[in-house]
């Protein structure tokens, strides 16, 4: 069957090394006119590396064989450049499957005007994600030895290749199926690329503000005035077509019309106007755009038309785009001084960088790091990011010596995926602080298993963040009350607080709050307190909390901080003032305390004053000390900081390889018994018993009968006590309808119990929903447990573990993470179990193999990752023995997507 034309969904953006965007999509029989239009634009030497001899000509037999690709027999993806009647093909990338069926041959070529800027690495890539689709195993390719640039592609690709000399070229194989070293290199690739993308916006040397207005309150009005007069160290240049100056600076007619380079153009014109302007700038050669204008997918309808054709044209451009509908963007780089929003705020130069989806709440969050005695490095309104992302973002910050704490607002995940690999590795380097918008659950799908009904998006979420190390907070107050520590203070070591105040209620407060986030209040030592008792009047308490009392000075404030920095019980201090003396004096007292200090303990302070923001707690040649209102807020801060640097110092978790599965088996074995899963719906719960276990899930002696005699021989088989279980593709519960029957112990019982079941299921209506009975062996102890999966709409597998029964139905004492798991994560979810002590042993209880459990997480896991079209599947119970006793799955349903 040929390709007619490509589906929207097969249409790719990649990035370039060099940060331009490029376009990549199937090759279409439509693209004969294109591909002979490269071919000949090609140089002789071009056309000999990719032919093997001198060819001069293509014939239209070669242009429709070239172009009529019939996959898997033959693939091919082109990149091009301009958009309808203008695209134009500037590289091509295809194989040619060999007849063994697992290897297809590969062969690339790329203009001479591109090359060396990564095309030909990208085609490979997509190439290679698409041949594991149709299960080909290999590439191989034939290299001239003079083709120096395509093997440096070839061995810098990351994939494990053989090379040898054959018949005057190079022969390379490619084990595609070899991707951990690939991923590195595609995931640093990636990096590299997405990261001199943003530099190209944030550090223009030239800007056109496209828009701006003389008059001073129009959005191009400010955003013209803020570049102006904002000390950027570029050139600036107005385009407006209705003025000859602007400000006092020439204006030009169009940006066509601008006499230099324009490294970034600032567009604020009407929605309808974007996409003439957007060509204009395509046809000067500016490399980013920042689109303010409004009007867009936020729209209805025609805004999201309008939206896709704006993506389309610059995507044929191969620009970088901030927006649109978007406040705009900021660099307080001193080289840079870019102010280019229409924010009436401009933050001091500090170490917080911040994106925002929303471009109202942009205005609000640089108005909080202005009153938070904060600053920023970069600062990034995204809009409806057709273009740039917070992933573009987090790419470019990672490395950014300027960026010390990254700040999120979200309202949507573009990719979650990305997002979760990108934070693990941020995070290790740098804090991510995150607030979420919309904590609604999944809206209008019938939840068809207990994981389905216990799913939602915002656990989701909760699970990505956790995963990923990155801090959730509920308010843009909470995210710089945590975002004051981390940017100015150490890491707390551990969870030890020390409260240090001149009034018992507060220092109360403190404490519970402390309590409340999981931090600890510990014991002062005796030398510590001995400390204290030799300048604190003998009214003071000098346990923790320490009440110095009201009469306590600055230097009192000072002398007792100092002491409870040098308890090794002490992580952290939070400072509590209620003002009584000057403020000044405290500040002074704390001030010249930590200029003595030598350590790294975190330190905080609370002033109970309504102008705490406004106090500066800076020790020279010393860190800030952040400064509260309330205890609460120093508390949770500190909690959160105390997260973080517990996740920074765990053991970073890998994806397992685990032997004893085998995904070739398991679908032969569904195949071998012709279960449905190809059309979709449930699997027979036997079938999914065995698929689990070629997984290497331990799994309960299981027989299918169909009447009461099968089911008596069934049992004497495996052996008595059993249970019988209806056996239905469509009823979950089958506890609810009398579907379970425990303890038999002879053939009679077992054919009476088969009788009782089948009477029930008529009785309540359900008799065509019998197809028999499952006959198991009877389990003697253990613990139940649940584990599942269920999908989300947006972050894909979620897998779900907890204690079994009312545990998890009732209590919803489950714990959840994204897939696919790392070995660290099945310990975690362990962790967030409220009935864990009973796994672990309560009251003289026997402690289960919680090892055996993680296992089987894993293993769960590995089945989601082959089976990508499992849609739902759900362990319950899996039984859990004492001590190293291991487990058994007791039954498991499995449903597949249609």
């Amino acid at each position: 069957m040929l390709y007619k034309e490509p589906p929207a969904s097969s249409v790719i953006r990649v990035i370039l090394r060099d940060g331009q965007s490029l376009k990549v999509r199937p090759i279409v029989p439509a693209d004969k006119e294109r591909l002979r239009d490269l071919f000949y634009r090609l140089s002789p030497q071009t056309r000999y590396m990719r032919f093997g001899y001198m060819k001069t000509y293509i014939s239209e037999q070669e242009l429709d064989y070239f172009t009529s690709v019939n996959p898997p027999d033959m693939y091919a993806y082109v990149a091009t450049m301009g958009e309808e009647e203008k695209e134009r093909i500037v590289a091509v990338g295809r194989w040619f499957l060999v007849p063994d069926g697992k290897t297809a041959e590969i062969a690339f070529v790329v203009e001479d005007t591109i090359q060396v800027r990564g095309i030909g690495t990208a085609l490979l890539e997509q190439l290679a994600e698409t041949a594991l689709r149709f299960r080909i195993k290999r590439f191989v390719a034939r290299v001239l030895p003079e083709n120096i640039r395509m093997l440096e592609v070839f061995e810098e690709s990351g994939f494990m290749i053989t090379k040898r000399v054959t018949e005057g070229a190079y022969e390379i194989i490619f084990n595609l199926e070899e991707q951990e070293e690939y991923s590195k290199r595609q995931a640093y690739r990636e990096h590299i690329a997405r990261s001199a993308g943003v530099r190209r916006i944030l550090y223009p040397k030239s800007v056109a503000v496209i828009g701006a207005s003389r008059d001073p309150g129009s959005v191009g009005g400010k955003v013209f005035r803020n570049l102006l007069f904002g000390n950027f160290g570029g050139t600036i240049f107005p385009v407006n077509p209705n003025t000859a100056a602007v400000g006092g600076v020439l204006s030009y007619p169009s940006i066509l019309h601008v006499p230099a380079d324009v490294d970034l153009a600032v567009i604020v014109v009407t929605a309808e106007r974007v996409l003439e302007v957007i060509d204009q700038c395509g046809r000067k050669g500016v490399p980013g755009v920042v689109i303010i204008s409004a009007g867009f997918g936020e729209a209805g309808p025609e805004g999201s038309e309008r939206q896709r054709a704006l993506r389309e044209k610059i995507l044929s451009y191969g620009m970088r785009s901030v927006g649109p509908n978007c406040l705009g963007i900021m660099n307080t780089d001193p080289g840079v001084q870019l102010n280019a929003t229409f924010s009436n705020v401009m933050p001091p130069r500090g170490s917080l960088s911040i994106s925002s989806h929303s471009g109202a709440l942009g205005l609000s969050l640089l108005d909080y790091v202005r009153s938070n005695n904060l600053g920023i490095a970069h600062f990034a309104s995204i809009g409806n990011r057709i273009d740039i992302s917070s992933n573009d973002l987090l790419e470019f910050w990672e490395d950014d010596e300027n960026t010390k704490v990254i700040l999120l607002y979200l309202e949507t995940f573009g990719n979650p995926r990305k997002f979760s690999r990108l934070a693990r590795r941020i995070t290790r380097k740098k804090p991510i602080i995150a607030v979420k918008a919309g904590r609604s659950e999944v809206g209008g799908r019938a939840a068809r298993s207990h994981t389905g009904a216990l799913a939602a998006s915002d656990v989701a979420v909760d699970a990505l963040f956790r995963q990923a190390g990155v801090i959730r907070v509920n308010t843009i107050e909470e995210m710089f009350n945590v975002a004051k520590v981390l940017a100015h203070q150490p890491l707390p070591k551990g969870l030890g607080v020390a409260i240090l105040t001149n009034a018992g209620g507060p220092g109360v407060l403190a404490a519970d709050a402390a309590s409340g986030w999981g931090l600890t209040v510990p014991h002062l030592s005796e030398e510590t307190m001995q400390k204290l008792a030799e300048f604190l009047p003998k009214e003071a308490s000098l346990a923790n909390p320490v009440d110095m009392i009201a009469s306590a000075s600055g230097d009192d404030f000072g002398k007792a901080l100092l002491a409870l920095l040098e308890d090794e019980a002490v992580d952290a201090v939070i400072v509590i003032n209620i003002p009584i003396r000057p403020v000044e004096e405290i500040a002074d007292g704390i001030r010249r305390a930590m200029s003595f200090y030598g350590g790294d303990k975190t330190v905080v302070a609370c002033f109970m004053t309504s102008e705490a923001n406004a106090i500066d707690l800076r020790p020279a040649e010393a860190r800030q000390i952040p400064v509260y209102m309330f205890p609460e807020d120093a508390v949770q801060a500190l909690f959160h900081a105390s997260t973080y640097s517990t996740y920074r110092n765990l053991t970073e978790g890998r994806v397992p390889v685990l032997a004893g599965t085998d995904e070739d088996g398991a679908r032969k074995y569904l195949a071998s018994i012709g279960t449905t899963q190809k059309e979709g719906g449930w699997l027979p719960p036997e079938a999914a018993i065995g698929l689990l276990g070629h997984y290497g899930i331990p799994m309960v002696p299981t027989k299918v009968a169909k009447n009461p005699e099968e089911a008596a021989a069934a049992a004497s088989e495996i052996g008595f006590p059993v249970v019988l279980k209806l056996r239905s593709t469509t009823i979950t519960h089958k506890t609810d309808v009398g579907g379970v029957i425990l303890g038999l112990r002879s053939e009679e019982e077992v054919e009476q119990a088969f009788t009782t079941i089948k009477d029930r299921m008529e009785a309540s209506g359900y008799g065509e929903e019998m197809e028999g009975v499952i006959v198991q062996q009877m389990l003697r102890g253990g613990q139940e447990v649940i584990i599942g999966m269920s999908q989300d709409p947006v972050f894909g597998p979620l897998i779900m573990v907890g204690l079994g029964g009312v545990f998890a139905e009732l209590q919803k004492d489950v714990a959840f993470s994204i897939h696919p798991l790392t070995d660290a994560d099945p310990d975690y979810m362990l962790s967030q179990l409220r009935g864990l002590p009973l796994l672990q042993g309560w009251r003289g209880s026997p402690s289960r193999d919680i090892n055996a459990i993680k296992e089987v997480l894993l293993r769960f896991s590995a089945l989601i990752e082959d089976f990508a079209e499992i849609e739902e599947a759900e362990i319950n119970p899996l039984v859990v023995f004492e001590g190293g006793g291991g487990c058994s799955a007791a039954d498991a349903r499995i449903l597949f997507r249609q």
